[in-house]
């Protein structure tokens, strides 16, 4: 099942398991059992402290198998195989059940220790999906710190009969104790606040107690971080208050086309941007969503926990989400056939009808991806023409279960009630109604800023972005903006890093041009020890 190569590297990561681990496996006569048993004999034989056991009678959904700490009530369980985008899931679960350090902050540890009650987590992934592994991994690590959460990852391509009685139509999806609890990309911090209701009050007396920052960013994306570590290098006091680090970013595959980096991923690239930002003394603030802007001589910054963070500068960077085609039926159908991820959602769909709407390269790109999956695809533009690039253009043509439909304007998202079943559009040509039959509907048709709270303080431009001038200053003093939130033509990550960088120095310029004595006071005493 593994190759030399990667038994060579597991074999090094589990020389960490210092306490004995028991693995249970679950299994029946399936080709995928005959593949995890031969998975679980591999892993099996790179440690002495690994011992494998066959318990068929242990859980109902096979092939599965727990991860146990010997003699304690500490595991988590997999139902599949947790290859591909799981792998790691698998990995860390190991190392963290054998005593591996978890490496979480104190204070959010002890935050899950002291959970109150017992709750079973169910989760559906798909093994393609590049946002399960972030929730997976954080459900193994609570499940480690505190036994009374249990865990479960399931492969909804393995058990798709599950799958279809409990109408999963993305993922991640998180069931608790047997309800519906969440889905899409989640953190610790995220599950926590959910699991413990007081936390945000908490959370946001903590923050009333933090000093003025002399730079306060809102956002934590390429921008936000780019921000963050130019603020920093300048000693001044700098702060990160993000909903989610690595914002958009998070969710995006592949990244071919930052300068330096041939090849990485959107998780492992937020991972990096939040590294390299935890190298300064910045203080970032996770998990925290800013709903209101009150500039002054100090602005303030409101948190929808109830904090109130005052700083001398703001660098807003806030990014931008998917735009929403706004036809009756696509809330109605949100995770029930309508997505927005074809990389995360698209093993959902194997062997059924989709459409993918939008001709740009995000849509041509998805339709390629899924014309792989699934039966059918039929990609609807609105515009006379598709507008991707030519290559991806005669990749999509050459493919024979794929369907273009142009001059197409989607007008509704139908439904049985439960999920989607088909879609209309009028032809924009001569007016006349079409109706899909389909299972699936992916919208890709571009961004829309995250500037709803801006609303009434800063300029804003007709199609919401934030209006900068090339320093980055926005129409309110003392407060800038960057990246895709903005004004700024391309929607690129190397554009917003640099858009950051831009910020981060015209903010530390409009500092000392304001004549403030406490910024010039620490400029002086660095120049003094340099």
């Amino acid at each position: 099942m593994l190759d030399a190569n990667l038994k060579t590297q597991l074999k090094a990561y589990l020389e960490k398991v210092v306490q004995p681990i028991e693995i249970v496996a679950s299994l029946d006569d399936s080709a995928k059992a005959r593949e995890m048993k031969e998975l679980l004999a591999d892993i099996d034989g790179l440690s002495d402290k690994i011992t494998l056991v066959e318990d068929n009678a242990a859980n109902v959904r096979k092939p599965s198998f727990s991860i146990n700490r010997a003699g304690t009530d500490i595991g988590v369980r997999f139902a599949g195989i947790p290859m591909g985008h799981e792998f790691t899931s698998l990995v860390l679960a190991l190392l963290q059940v054998g005593g591996h350090t978890i490496k979480l902050d104190e204070a959010v540890i002890e935050q899950i220790r002291n959970l109150e009650g017992d709750f079973e987590f169910e989760t559906f992934i798909s093994l393609s999906c590049h946002n399960c592994p972030e929730v997976v991994q954080a459900l193994n690590a609570m499940s480690v710190i505190n036994p009374r959460i249990k865990v479960t990852t399931i492969d909804g391509g393995v058990f798709q009969k599950e799958v279809e009685e409990r109408q999963i139509m993305a993922v991640p999806m998180m069931f608790l104790n047997g309800q519906h609890f969440g889905q899409g990309r989640t953190n610790v911090e995220e599950i926590l606040a959910k699991l413990d209701t007081n936390a945000g009050a908490r959370q946001a007396a903590e923050l009333n107690k933090k000093d003025v920052f002399d730079v306060l960013v809102v956002g934590g994306g390429p921008a936000g971080a780019a921000s963050a570590i130019y603020a920093a290098r300048k000693g001044i006091q700098t702060g990160v208050l993000a909903e989610r680090f690595g914002g958009q970013v998070l969710d995006t595959l592949a990244i071919e086309n930052f300068i330096s980096i041939k090849e990485t991923d959107g998780p492992k690239f937020a991972v990096a941007l939040e590294q390299h930002v935890k190298e300064y003394e910045v203080d970032i603030m996770n998990t925290q969503r800013a709903v209101k802007l009150v500039p002054g001589k100090l602005t303030e910054v409101h948190t929808a926990t109830g904090a109130v963070l005052k700083a001398k500068t703001v660098i807003l960077s806030t990014g931008a989400r998917w735009r929403e085609i706004n036809v009756p039926g696509e809330k109605e159908y949100r995770n029930h056939g309508v997505a927005y991820c074809p990389h995360c959602d698209g093993p959902l769909f194997k062997g059924k009808r989709v459409s993918v709407i939008g001709g740009g390269n995000s849509g041509v790109e998805a339709a390629i991806d899924l014309a792989g999956i699934v039966q059918h695809v039929t990609l609807i533009e609105f515009g006379n023409e598709l507008r991707a690039d030519a290559v991806l253009q005669r990749k999509l043509r050459s493919l024979p279960n794929v369907k273009i439909i142009l001059s197409a304007q989607t007008t509704e998202i139908h439904g049985d009630g439960k999920k989607v079943n088909g879609l209309s559009y009028k032809d924009r040509t001569t007016g006349e109604l079409h109706r899909v039959d389909l299972e699936g509907v992916f919208v890709q048709i571009g961004l829309v800023p995250n500037t709803e709270w801006l609303k009434g303080t800063v300029a804003l431009s007709k199609h919401g972005e934030i209006e900068i001038d090339a320093k980055g200053q926005t129409s309110v003093p003392g407060v800038f903006a960057a990246g895709d939130v903005t004004t700024v033509p391309y929607k690129q990550i190397v554009i917003a890093v640099g858009a950051g960088a831009t910020a981060a120095l015209s903010a530390f310029d409009h500092l000392i041009r304001s004549g403030d004595d406490e910024v010039e006071a620490e400029q002086a005493a660095i120049a003094a020890v340099a």
